[in-house]
């Protein structure tokens, strides 16, 4: 007879502290047309794409997230004292840089990412994602940056 294997999904807030939660969800919705609703998604998005990319540090997956999901990654990052500190306490001070390209690049990448994703036991909000498959953010190719 087969045992069922409970596969548990992983929890972006399991990775950041409150008080940051609370603080990053605060900044989108002092910075961008965000209600907190809106602002939840697309920070629980943003962490998993950050801790799926460190995470995957090296492999050469050219992850990339779209516009949307990198208004939240931005604000993390830019919260430069908060973002040193997650990274040093999940990552052993590895962090993704941020080094944008100039040209945007449409070769599917963030849909390529959203799956990666989810296959790291992340849940994906698919429609966050799906908005931008067909765009993509200036990702430096063949870099551990974003």
């Amino acid at each position: 007879m087969a045992t069922a294997v409970e596969t548990r999904v992983r929890d972006p807030r399991d990775y950041v502290k409150p008080e940051v939660w609370d603080r990053e969800i605060q900044l989108l919705i002092r910075d961008h047309p965000f209600d907190e609703v809106m602002a939840e998604r697309l920070f629980g998005a943003a962490v998993s794409y950050l801790i799926t990319a460190i995470e995957t540090w090296g492999q050469g997956l050219e992850l990339c997230c779209g516009r949307l999901v990198d208004t939240a990654v931005h604000v993390s990052i830019l919260d430069t004292r908060n973002y040193r500190e997650w990274c040093a306490e999940h990552f052993d001070g590895r962090f993704l840089e941020h080094i944008p390209e100039i040209a945007f690049k449409y070769d599917g990448s963030v849909e390529r990412t959203a799956r990666v994703i989810a296959d790291h036991g992340f849940a994906v909000d698919w429609k966050l994602w799906e908005r931008d498959y067909a765009k993509c953010g200036p990702c430096r190719p063949g870099a551990n940056c974003h």
